[in-house]
């Protein structure tokens, strides 16, 4: 039986653009109202940083396994996405930088999709 097969995750452009997504929000939530700490903010900062977390994570398992990290980063992409409407509702955000920030999340999206097809293949 041959040895798995592991991914360098710091070498995966998902990984890599996941990262610049988690920067990105934690430099936007220094100008976030005091009040939404411990609410939004959080929701914010976690979901991001779960993206690249995750990715990191499953690249030391199976592919099966990776597989599913990869949906949980996927999911906290789709969470992020709504909370920035959220965000942008409330006024904390313009429409410049949610739309640019949604680009880069829709970016992530479709290459960890076509990762992750090509990893079950």
């Amino acid at each position: 039986m041959g040895a798995k097969k592991r991914h360098n995750y710091k070498n995966l452009k998902i990984w890599q653009l996941s990262l610049n997504i988690a920067n990105s929000i934690s430099d936007l939530l220094i100008e976030f109202p005091k009040h939404e700490r411990y609410d939004l903010s959080s929701q914010l900062s976690r979901c991001s940083v779960s993206m690249p977390s995750n990715i990191a994570e499953g690249s030391a398992k199976s592919d099966k396994s990776f597989s599913n990290y990869l949906d949980i980063s996927l999911g906290s992409s789709f969470e992020l996405g709504t909370q920035l409407l959220i965000a942008h509702h409330r006024q904390y955000i313009n429409n410049e930088t949610l739309t640019e920030l949604e680009e880069k999340i829709e970016e992530f999206q479709r290459m960890t999709m076509g990762f992750q097809n090509r990893l079950i293949d």
